[in-house]
């Protein structure tokens, strides 16, 4: 058992029942072998049909799609796919889905609204599914849930897209783009020694640290990164500003989401009040960086590429 698991073993029930909390709000800004997937690797059921039953395999019949996340709608929309519902946002959403019918926020989709779509699928994220399957099951609607948990995961998912709805060679154009990006970096890092991470993600009033197996976590580690926290299983875990110290991290990253300017304010705070920041390393020599939201989601999307050039100017930023 690693130092951090033992800490966050201590803390109280009603505590971690807050973190179950903040992950499902965490997962909603964006969004083992589960029910639908494939145990040989993971992946899940490419079949999603409406309430009677109609799939989208069914050749002879038009896709109607319905996406309940900013990131999903930024990948079909990348596809060329047109969608019979988009997600309710105050993020801007692609312009070609400007006349079609919002279902709600991504957490919380209106399944009235969904089922009066008549769609034969339903697309959400997997961060999301303990949540929502259920519900949709309550309805006879198969949703998809899409991994995007990391980036070669996503990268996955919109080759799966691709081939179902005959945008196979769309799909394959993304992915290049992508593939050429990690291969750019990689080949920067070459001679860079790797600095030591930490990952705080932050939404109002607390915050908790990403693990390598969170979105944010596998950029850094594509950045030639090291987390701080090894030997967890989950995205995020619950903080202890003493064993952090005790990590002495070279760089420290402040992602914000829900209301980025309030958990700004409250990173800022924090540091300021709270004495043991001061003995950081990475707070001493300034190498503290709040992370942009629109690049730096909770899930995985098509600002990747733009992200990892942001995280190779925080990470190295002695070049």
């Amino acid at each position: 058992m690693t130092q951090y698991a033992a800490l966050t073993q201590k803390k109280s029930f009603v505590f971690y029942m807050l973190i179950g909390i903040m992950i499902l709000l965490l997962a909603g800004c964006s969004g083992g072998t589960q029910a639908g997937q494939n145990p040989s690797d993971g992946s899940t059921s490419t079949a999603a049909s409406d309430a009677t039953g109609k799939s989208s395999n069914d050749k002879t019949a038009t896709p109607r799609i319905v996406a309940t996340t900013v990131a999903i709608s930024e990948i079909t929309d990348a596809l060329g796919l047109d969608l019979a519902g988009k997600p309710t946002s105050t993020k801007v959403l692609p312009d070609r889905y400007k006349d079609v019918p919002d279902v709600g926020n991504p957490m919380s989709p209106d399944m009235e609204k969904v089922m009066s779509l008549k769609p034969t699928d339903v697309l959400s994220v997997t961060t999301l599914k303990y949540d929502l399957e259920p519900k949709f099951k309550d309805l006879n609607i198969n949703a998809e849930f899409l991994n995007f948990e990391s980036l070669a995961n996503m990268q996955k998912e919109i080759q799966k897209l691709g081939d179902r709805f005959d945008k196979a060679e769309k799909a394959k154009e993304i992915n290049g783009a992508l593939d050429a990006k990690v291969a750019e970096i990689q080949q920067k890092i070459k001679s860079k020694k790797s600095p030591k991470v930490l990952i705080l993600l932050g939404v109002p009033g607390s915050y908790l640290v990403a693990t390598e197996h969170s979105y944010i976590g596998d950029l850094v580690k594509i950045a030639g990164g090291t987390n701080v926290v090894q030997g967890e299983k989950v995205e995020f875990i619950a903080h202890n500003t003493e064993a952090l110290q005790q990590s002495n991290p070279d760089i420290i990253l402040r992602a914000a989401h829900g209301m980025p300017d309030e958990v700004v304010k409250m990173f800022d705070e924090e540091f300021k009040t709270n004495d043991i920041w001061k003995h950081f390393n990475a707070v001493k020599k300034g190498h503290v960086y709040d992370l942009p939201e629109p690049l730096f989601g909770t899930t995985g999307n098509l600002a990747a590429s733009s992200a990892l050039d942001e995280l190779m100017k925080m990470l190295y930023p002695s070049n």
